[in-house]
């Protein structure tokens, strides 16, 4: 479920901090393959520092562009930001969604949990500093980012409501205030693995899937 497309339609405005016009790329790199370079240097910068502390010269140094390049294809900090919020959001709802869908091999009850913690590491390993692109606490208060950032985050809280009610009823607990409550446990704990994840760069997603299925099945067997 990798929904990363940023294209418009020929008569459609560009969205938001994107511009027409701007030069095929640079260096001989295509425009969208030198897109897609910024893109994954900006969300590690905004995911390490938060928008409020990272560097766009930072950026730039990463991807060996200018920074009149970023502005070029970004228009400002705030444009390249929300590049990166809108692209991420959109990879991690996907996998979420294909996690709890899945078609013929849906997984059932209780592999639940662990089928969306392998589609999340999956989807992320290449840019695991983004996840912190969706709950960064150094965006200003009522600005446009926070509420765009806002309502990816309700998108994603929405899905795991859905997902522990689920879990819940599969064991005749209908109770609507214990639903809520483990949607709490299950988002913090889901941000709680991200960091700790982060901070373990030799671990692949492959790893981190087994050792999650290690640890849900000691506290089910608990």
């Amino acid at each position: 479920m990798d929904s990363t497309s940023t294209g418009t339609a020929p008569n459609a405005s560009p969205p938001p901090g994107r511009r027409r016009g701007r030069p095929a790329g640079t260096k001989g790199v295509p425009r969208a393959e030198r897109e897609e370079q910024i893109l994954a240097a900006a969300m590690e910068e905004f995911g390490r520092h938060g928008h409020a502390s990272a560097s766009m010269a930072a950026i730039a140094g990463r991807v060996g562009v200018t920074k009149p390049m970023l502005y070029a294809y970004f228009d400002s900090k705030d444009g390249l930001y929300l590049a990166c919020l809108e692209h991420i959001a959109a990879r991690v709802i996907a996998a979420i969604d294909a996690a709890m869908a899945g078609g013929p091999a849906s997984p059932a009850g209780e592999q639940l949990p662990h089928s969306v913690l392998t589609g999340l590491f999956t989807a992320l390993e290449d840019r695991r500093h983004a996840w912190f692109v969706l709950y960064d606490r150094t965006l200003p208060p009522g600005s446009a980012l926070r509420l765009a950032a806002q309502r990816h985050r309700e998108a994603i809280d929405g899905l795991a409501a859905s997902g522990t009610a689920a879990l819940l009823s599969g064991h005749g607990n209908e109770n609507p205030l214990d639903a809520d409550a483990l949607k709490h446990v299950w988002t913090g704990t889901v941000s709680s693995l991200m960091g700790w994840w982060i901070a373990h760069p030799d671990l692949s997603a492959q790893d981190m899937s087994a050792r999650c299925a290690r640890l849900l099945t000691a506290i089910r067997t608990a």
